[in-house]
């Protein structure tokens, strides 16, 4: 069965069985795309166009309420309320006249209403800024509300996360510019457009799965535009080398190039991810360098692994060791406070699987792992959970003058904490058969006496149990020798 729209207004027709336009009843809603008609033998005679042209006109139908006029669907849903005339004319309805229910009328879908949206900073650490067009930069919050013409500047070791209306988030890593371009919502439809343009840096996102035909997610950077339906991927733009490399880890991303034919492009609403230049589906990404076509999807690495995911970091300075990985040129380590990511606060590429982040106050954290491939692309990340719980443990030793006594001394840098030690002394490096071996020691002092000449190895461990947990700290294993 076949509905005639508006007296076919333009050739437009909705049906159930029609396969290039999608309708919607509800609430006196319906939402349609379609474009103007094409005589047949024009059709014959087209050639195809190339993907630079304008897209045909969109349309979006609207089912009316009992009493509706065209001023008052106008002003709720038209960016102009003066359009009246462009749905009178499009719909062949006179414009004082009042409409019964369950008419449906076509709306220009490039003149809907749209209402501009906010997003808000839900972590930031590091430098971090943020303008407005063309005002200088301040420093930006955790907190803050940002929209359309908002800038974002982060340095080193600065990041930022933003929670969009929909839940989805978007993560600027250090040293990244980000602006967001459009941030809006159709009255009409409640579709969403988002889109955000990076400068340079990397943008991560976590896009919540669109629920509409017409809701648009695209990271542009100057060489591509990155579009989604709901995802997570990444997008990270060199500036000196001209380059954007785009990572799926959930889902697909339509990778179109950002200039078609001299002129900027970018993928209208609703146009399939299966229509792009490229499509990037998860465990790939693809590298666009300058002036050369979207790169070819190429499988990412597999996550490599901790080779002590379960010690606590205990040390002067947080470190970890990577088991070495097949086919990685290097290595990322990234530490935030939440296993999601979204809190970062640490970031470092290195070119051994070894990073070294220095201090970090006590506390859990996550520290996330990947390996780089010889195509610059961040290889699949595995997630770790971690403590930091600094514990200082030193030792010294010293024979006592004119005797074969040697004083043995220790102290924790947690000493609020109730401390048992124990104090091993061999006569190999290994430790394996001690000569000494005293245990449940409370005290930061021991004495051994009457020890035979000869060479000696000795350590101290400490001891802790605090919330519910236990902990172990071993000094370096040292050596002194006694002489006859």
């Amino acid at each position: 069965m076949t509905l005639s729209v508006a007296g076919a207004a333009r050739g437009c027709l909705i049906s159930p069985a029609r396969r290039s336009g999608v309708w919607i009843a509800a609430a006196g809603l319906l939402v349609m795309t379609c474009f103007a008609p094409v005589s047949a033998s024009a059709q014959a005679s087209r050639a195809p166009k190339p993907r630079a042209k304008a897209a045909a006109p969109a349309y979006v139908s609207y089912l009316t309420h009992e009493g509706d006029t065209l001023y008052e669907i106008a002003g709720r849903y038209m960016r102009d309320p003066s359009d009246w005339a462009v749905l009178s004319r499009l719909n062949h309805v006179p414009a004082p006249r009042r409409l019964p229910a369950g008419i449906a009328l076509l709306l220009p879908a490039d003149k809907l209403k749209q209402e501009q949206e906010s997003a808000r900073v839900i972590a930031t650490s590091g430098p971090a800024e943020h303008a407005f067009g063309k005002n200088p930069y301040v420093p930006l919050a955790e907190g803050a509300t940002l929209g359309e013409g908002d800038r974002v500047r982060t340095g080193d070791n600065g990041f930022v996360t933003l929670e969009l209306p929909d839940g989805s988030h978007v993560t600027i890593g250090q040293n990244g510019l980000l602006d967001i371009g459009t941030l809006r919502r159709t009255t009409l439809t409640g579709a969403g457009d988002r889109l955000l343009e990076l400068r340079n840096g990397e943008v991560e996102s976590q896009v919540t799965h669109a629920t509409k035909k017409d809701d648009r997610f695209q990271i542009r950077s100057p060489s591509v535009v990155a579009g989604v339906r709901g995802t997570r991927f990444k997008v990270a733009y060199d500036g000196g080398a001209q380059t954007t490399a785009v990572e799926v880890l959930d889902g697909a991303v339509g990778v179109d190039p950002a200039a078609l034919g001299g002129r900027a492009f970018t993928p209208p609403p609703g146009a399939p991810l299966q229509a792009s230049s490229q499509l990037v589906k998860a465990r790939f990404g693809s590298v666009t360098r300058a002036g050369g076509a979207i790169g070819d999807p190429v499988e990412l690495l597999p996550a490599p692994a901790l080779t002590q995911p379960a010690r606590v970091q205990d040390g002067k300075t947080v470190a970890f060791d990577l088991v070495p990985a097949d086919r990685a040129v290097a290595y990322r380590m990234q530490i935030a406070r939440d296993a999601d990511q979204l809190d970062l606060i640490r970031d470092q590429r290195v070119s051994e699987p070894h990073a070294d982040f220095g201090d970090l106050a006590d506390g859990t954290y996550f520290v996330r792992v990947a390996a780089i491939d010889a195509h610059g692309l961040e290889g699949l990340p595995q997630v770790y959970a971690f403590e930091r719980r600094q514990l200082g443990l030193a030792a010294s030793a010293k024979q006592r003058a004119g005797s074969r006594d040697y004083e043995f001394r220790w102290f924790v840098s947690r000493g609020t904490v109730e401390t048992r030690f124990r104090f091993v002394l061999a006569s190999t490096a290994d430790l394996r058969h001690p000569l000494v071996d005293r245990t449940d020691l409370s005290g930061g002092q021991l004495i051994v006496s009457d020890l035979p000449a000869g060479v000696y190895y000795w350590t101290i461990v400490a001891e802790q149990f605090e919330n519910g947990r236990f902990y172990e700290k071993s000094s370096a294993v040292r050596s002194f020798t006694l002489a006859r």
